[in-house]
């Protein structure tokens, strides 16, 4: 499993053309699913989300987690985040978990997250214009075959 978490300001997703969710301060969550993710993947990648400390405490200094400043989470499927392109200029997603198979992890997902955070999301395989108020800018890849 594998996301991009983004600090946020404010985010949102919007589809056909209309604000489907948002977010104030928080977290927006890219993810991923490959062929071996279990749901010890996943525990693992909530844990480590509700617990980065990335936020600002009362000095400035990056000391607090999600939990610490009730923000909020956007959850977002992007499968393209196991592209391949180690060959040619075309993107092989075959690495990326099936439809399928990859909504259910993403849901059980969000589930996890949603149960220590509140948490948002878009329509898993929706055409979705994702548009992310970057706070920092702060940017973190965590890939659960990396522990």
């Amino acid at each position: 499993m594998k996301v991009v978490i983004q600090r946020s300001k404010k985010s949102n997703v919007v589809i056909n053309d209309e604000i489907y969710n948002q977010i104030d301060k928080g977290l927006v969550i890219l993810s991923c699913f490959c062929e071996q993710d279990t749901l010890d993947d996943i525990n693992y990648i909530v844990k480590k989300i509700v617990n980065l400390r990335i936020f600002d405490d009362e000095n400035g200094v990056m000391n607090k987690s999600i939990l610490d400043v009730k923000g909020d989470i956007l959850s977002i499927s992007q499968f393209t985040l196991y592209a391949d392109t180690k060959k040619g200029n075309r993107p092989s997603y075959i690495k990326a978990l099936k439809g399928d198979e990859a909504i259910k992890l993403y849901n059980i997902f969000n589930d996890e997250l949603n149960k220590l955070v509140p948490t948002y999301t878009g329509v898993f395989g929706a055409d979705m214009c994702v548009n992310i108020q970057n706070d920092g800018p702060i940017t973190i890849i965590i890939d659960s075959k990396n522990k």
